[in-house]
């Protein structure tokens, strides 16, 4: 190609002597290099003079220094009188941080984009941006190519049943990349949602503290509580003769008959005997009394204060229900010959033939996922020992004790605001919107690897007897990938997973945490992102598919003028 500079950065030098290889392009020379003091040093030592340079530089283990490369090497450009200066990103750096996650936070990608757009780029070529809006974060063209004819490609070469496979997203984020990919090769697709597990009553007022440490007299000594909860059970336990008397009586009056003074007079008039009984009581101990209905006996709906004295007080109301549970409820038609209906009826008539069963349920599954991995139903659950610990010991105290033992809180803890209220809850969501404001990846790897967090996991879609594809748009921690491929196999029943990304970062040890899951069959990715050697050779299972001919045909075509929609076409 006439009047064309390629330049190379230093993070992916194989990747651009592909690309020059297929275009039938010598590489430009440029001297890259760092002063004593780590500043770095560009030097374009090729005439740019009206011409269209094309300047490849990808992310790396080394990514500030790339970008910061990147950018000297734009300015040098255009300070040469370059025609046209197109950077070529394979995988855009900060391109996780294109949304603002905190009050606080920073919309980095864009930032980036600026600098680009300030240093003085022309047009942007990348592949598979983490969010495909942002494009509008660029003052000049981007072209967004996709790795998905190339992934395609492969399945349709190397598995044999991919008429059968099943495309699943291993989080609700990737379900619109999943999709695409599903519609292309006519398959099915499937989702995969994980959740921290929340214990039942943990958001309730009933567990606040002011509920459960505060006394009659309004204080919070152990003695006065004690001493009320023995008031309170020796003054019901005394008044026992009295209610089984008045109870025998009520039931001989209820089969007598009655004229319409009796009647008004028994709805109207308060039972004195009553009064006098629980004249002596504490105020909190008469309300408990009083929750009962007007003559202390038939029982009414309980009230969330009947349990705020103390744990040890739940034994008065059992004394009371025990008595109350021999009272019968009589049942009686409004209208004769009128039939009633069952408690379950909604009104609604089911069509002739329809079973009672729902098959559209039978396809959701859901597990238990500890410290990443699927577990029984019946594995002990980590959140008990959270619970019931002590926060000033530390993870290392966490470990079930009774309340018994556990010493009283300072005077401070004692607030009369309950930190177990859903008022003193955290939001859910970085700025208190929706999900798509939260640093949904890193939350979600941390969640999984943390041992005392329970998460429950969620599975919709067929994959029984069927190879899977878990499709996203990068690989960087395995703990997500490994919950996925753990839940399809032994939830789902499928056969083989294959994981496939466009950018294999492979953070840490990921790597060989992935080869060690023996659900996973292979691990798909694209040379966008630079591999180390060193890193290929610690897995069988890595497989490196070439992007040089996709980016050098958009240099060409870009170069020429032409169209590069037929990039985005799958081809056989």
């Amino acid at each position: 190609m006439r009047q064309t500079c390629i330049f190379s950065g230093s993070s992916h030098p194989a990747l651009v002597e592909a690309i020059c290889g297929r275009l039938g392009q010598k590489m430009s020379n440029v001297t890259l290099g760092n002063f004593s003091n780590g500043e770095t040093r560009v030097e374009i030592q090729t005439s740019v003079r009206d011409q269209d340079v094309f300047i490849v530089q990808s992310g790396s283990g080394q990514i500030n220094d790339n970008i910061m490369e990147l950018l000297i090497m734009i300015q040098a450009c255009k300070g040469g009188s370059a025609k046209s200066i197109t950077a070529v990103m394979p995988y855009f750096p900060y391109s996780r941080q294109s949304k603002k996650k905190t009050h606080r936070g920073a919309i980095t990608a864009r930032m980036l984009a600026n600098l680009m757009y300030v240093a003085g780029v022309n047009h942007l070529i990348t592949i598979d941006l983490h969010a495909s809006q942002m494009q509008g974060f660029f003052k000049c063209p981007v072209d967004n190519l996709v790795a998905e004819p190339l992934l395609s490609k492969w399945l349709r070469m190397n598995i044999p049943d991919w008429q059968d496979a099943v495309a699943v997203s291993k989080n609700p984020g990737g379900t619109k990349r999943v999709t695409s990919m599903a519609d292309a090769l006519n398959i099915s697709f499937g989702i995969v949602t994980t959740d921290r597990r929340r214990t039942n009553g943990m958001l309730s007022m009933q567990g606040s503290a002011i509920f459960e440490s505060m006394g009659t007299d309004g204080t919070n000594d152990r003695a006065a509580l004690e001493g009320d909860a023995e008031e309170a059970e020796a003054r019901i336990i005394s008044n026992a003769g009295f209610r089984e008397h008045n109870f025998a009586q009520q039931q001989r009056q209820q089969h007598a008959p009655r004229t319409n003074g009796e009647m008004e007079g028994l709805h109207h008039r308060p039972s004195s005997r009553h009064r006098a009984v629980t004249s002596g009581l504490s105020p909190t101990v008469r309300t408990r009394l009083n929750t009962l209905n007007g003559n202390g006996e038939s029982p009414a709906s309980p009230s969330p204060l009947s349990r705020s004295t103390r744990p040890e007080s739940v034994g008065t109301e059992g004394s009371i229900s025990e008595d109350v549970a021999r009272l019968g409820l009589l049942r009686t038609q409004t209208a004769p010959g009128i039939e009633q209906p069952p408690h379950d009826y909604d009104g609604y008539e089911e069509a002739e033939g329809e079973d009672d069963g729902d098959d559209r349920a039978r396809d959701v599954i859901t597990g238990r996922l500890i410290h990443g991995h699927i577990v029984e139903d019946d594995f002990p659950s980590p959140s008990l020992s959270v619970r019931s610990g002590s926060i000033q010991g530390g993870i290392e105290q966490r470990e079930s004790r009774s309340s018994e033992d556990e010493p009283l809180p300072d005077p401070m803890m004692q607030s009369f605001m309950s930190t177990t209220s859903s008022r003193m809850q955290a939001p859910q969501h970085g700025l208190g919107g929706t999900g798509d404001a939260t640093a949904s990846d890193e939350e979600e790897e941390e969640a999984l690897k943390d041992p005392y967090i329970e998460s429950t996991v969620t599975l919709v879609g067929n994959v029984k007897d069927r190879p899977v594809l878990i499709v996203d748009d990068i690989i960087d921690k395995p703990g997500s990938w490994i919950a996925a491929a753990e839940t399809v196999v032994k939830r789902g029943g499928a056969t083989k997973v294959y994981c496939m990304a466009t950018h294999g970062l492979f953070g840490g040890n990921s790597l060989q945490e992935l080869d060690m899951c023996e659900e996973i069959e292979a691990i798909v990715v694209t040379d966008a992102f630079p591999i180390p050697e060193e890193k290929r050779r610690q897995t069988k299972k890595l497989i490196v598919l070439d992007v040089s001919g996709l980016l050098a045909e958009a240099i060409r075509r870009n170069h020429h003028g032409e169209s590069i929609s037929q990039l985005y076409q799958h081809f056989d």
